[in-house]
Formats: structure tokens, C-alpha cells, sequence
């Protein structure tokens, strides 16, 4: 088949591989597409993971499609059920599996090689993150499972509160990021939640597509830099009740920490570079008792939320699909994604 191998920074090539075979408890998928993911493009740039690959290796994380191989041992799964596959799943076992925290999983089975013609599910994903799609729901908008349920734990882990929680304020939220993610996060919170979203990019057609999911204020930083002082303006100077920040770039969480007001949650979702340090105004963050939250990945539970939200339509996720391109252009789109081109894209094999 072909497939797409990582051999390490920017070095991205498409190869003849051998069909994948189930192993017992395994299933294969014909991949009917695979999106492209911000993650997958600063593993494209950084040239590894920390934790979800080490190159060379097959490459992609987000990808629906249909069963056409079942390992020895499957059950309640047929040949031609298409289907969406989280890319990891918790071991169920461990210290953090037996108090709910599958995130933080140590024994995690990740999975990687969606950028491909067929993708070889790993048992314990098929046992626990391996989920039906529903019939009107094309692949790929399924393949956006993935991103969406990190997404939802993010906003579970922010702090926000419902209607009855904020006894009818509306809350400030302030989302640093325009990418994929960082307007996952404006759809959900605008979506479920008594809030004004104030969201920082630096592309305005990202911006405006913000503003169609929900966002309450849109701001360019290359117009805006003051991003702390821009908040605190729309704020009456206190800042942001919750602060998300969907970059990875350690002096933009120190811009999200700024951005706070006293007694604010500060979300650190986007992941920086290994061993990259930022630096935190001890008073800040003790006399205004703020919260700092780093939140990683997601869980089943999240997993069956996020297609559960996707398949119900409320939520216009196709505006972050740019564009259908077939397997062999997969290098192109992904310098497209650095030069900021192209928000997702569906890679159809």
C-alpha cells in the first residue's frame, strides 16, 4: 500500500509498504480520509513527539473509514462497518486508569499511520476508542473525532461555568490560537455556554471563520500585540475569567497568564517544545490566586462525545475543512499548513 513515513524534520515521504494483518483483537480499516491536524504538522516541523511517535515511522493520527479485516477474536464488528478510531487508549489498569485519569495513562497504545491506504487498529483501541459511524455522516467529518474529544476535555477542565454555576452572568473567555483547535474551542464554548469568547490569531480568514463559530471579539496580534492590555480593555481592567491558550509557543502562555483576571483558570493546552521553560510572576499568581492547568489529550469518554457532537450537525465543523486533496500531495499540504494556507485538510488515499 501506500503510505506516508516520517524519517524526521520535515522529511516527509510517501512509500510502498506492506498491507497491514490483523493480529488477534486487531482490526484493519481502508481509510476512506484522514485529516490533517496542527499537531501533526509541529511533529512534521519539530521532526518527533515526546509521546506519541518516534521517527521513522508511519505518520497521521486522524482518519475514518471502513473495516476490511478482522483479527482473531473480534467481536460485535463486521467486514464493511465503517468506523472512526481514537489514535491511543488507556491500559484500564493503572494507578490513573482505576481513578478515571486516562489521560495521564502511563501505559497509553498510541497509534499512528493514517496517512496511508489501510490503518491497522491496535487491540486495546479497538476494545475502548474504536466507534460506528453514523450513516449521514461523511468520513470526513468523522476523522475530526480525535481533535475534537482533546477539545472537550480541554473545555471540561477550563473552569467554565453552565447558566445555573454563573447565576446569569455571561463570562469572559479569552481562546490564544486560530488554528483547528483553538476554534474547536470557540465553537464548543460559544455553543454550551454563557459566554463572550475573545479570540487572538494571526490570519484573518481564520478570524472570520471564528467569528461564524461563536466568537464574541476577533483580534489579529499582529495589529493587536498588547494582548494582555486588549483583554483587560474589554475586561473594565480585570482580565479574563478563563484563559485557553491553543498555540504551543511558551511566550504565549505567558501571554495567557497576563491575560487573567484574579481567580481565573489558566488553561495551557497547547504543548510547547521539549524542554522549553516560561516564566511566572510568583505574586501574580499567588495574590490573585489563579489557577494553572496544563491538559493533555483526551479520554473515551470525550471520544464518544466529540462524534456524538459531530454527527448531530449544531455545529458547523465542515467551515474548518479546507479542502479534499488526494494521498500524493500530502508533503504540499502540509507546507500549505506552514505558511498558513489551509486550516485542515482531508487526505483521500
Amino acid at each position: 500500500m501506500l503510505a506516508a513515513l516520517l524519517y524526521g524534520q520535515e522529511d516527509l515521504r510517501l512509500e510502498q509498504v506492506a498491507d497491514p494483518t490483523p493480529a488477534p483483537g486487531e482490526v484493519v480499516i481502508q481509510v476512506g480520509a484522514a485529516t490533517t491536524c496542527g499537531t501533526d504538522l509541529k511533529v512534521w516541523r519539530r521532526g518527533g513527539h515526546a509521546k506519541m511517535l518516534t521517527p521513522p515511522t508511519l505518520f497521521g493520527h486522524e482518519a475514518a473509514g471502513k473495516i476490511v479485516a478482522l483479527g482473531e477474536g473480534v467481536t460485535g464488528w463486521q467486514i464493511g462497518d465503517r468506523v472512526v478510531a481514537n489514535n491511543s487508549a488507556p491500559c484500564m489498569k493503572c494507578f490513573y486508569c482505576q481513578r478515571q485519569e486516562y489521560s495521564l495513562c502511563p501505559h497509553l497504545t498510541w497509534n499512528n499511520g493514517t496517512f496511508a491506504q489501510y490503518l491497522k487498529i491496535p487491540a486495546p483501541i479497538v476494545q475502548h476508542n474504536l466507534l460506528s459511524i453514523p450513516e449521514q455522516l461523511p468520513d470526513s467529518l468523522a476523522a475530526m473525532t480525535e481533535p475534537l474529544a482533546c477539545v472537550l476535555h480541554g473545555v471540561a477542565r477550563s473552569g467554565v461555568k453552565s447558566s445555573d454555576e454563573c447565576g446569569g452572568l455571561t463570562q469572559k473567555v479569552v481562546v490564544l490560537g486560530d488554528g483547528a483547535i483553538g476554534l474547536m474551542f470557540v465553537a464548543k464554548l460559544a455553543h454550551d455556554f454563557p459566554v463572550e469568547v475573545i479570540l487572538f490569531g494571526g490570519n484573518d480568514s481564520r478570524l472570520a471563520i471564528g467569528k461564524q463559530l461563536g466568537a464574541t471579539h476577533i483580534f489579529n496580534y499582529r495589529q493587536f500585540p498588547d494582548i494582555a492590555g486588549t483583554v483587560k480593555e474589554l475586561t473594565n481592567g480585570l482580565g479574563a475569567d478563563v484563559v485557553i491558550e491553543a498555540t504551543g509557543v511558551p511566550s504565549v502562555w505567558e501571554n495567557a497568564i497576563a491575560s487573567a483576571r484574579p481567580g481565573a483558570t489558566v488553561n495551557l493546552f497547547g504543548g510547547c517544545p521539549r524542554d522549553t521553560t516560561i516564566t511566572v510572576n510568583t505574586e501574580q499568581l499567588h495574590y490573585s490566586e489563579l489557577t494553572l492547568k496544563g491538559v493533555f489529550h483526551n479520554t473515551p469518554h470525550f471520544v464518544r462525545e466529540a462524534l456524538a457532537l459531530i454527527a448531530s450537525g449544531k455545529i458547523p465543523f465542515e467551515l474548518l475543512l479546507s479542502e479534499h486533496r488526494p494521498l500524493k500531495e500530502l508533503e504540499q499540504v502540509f507546507c500549505e499548513m506552514r505558511e498558513r494556507k489551509v486550516i485542515k485538510v482531508a487526505m483521500v488515499p
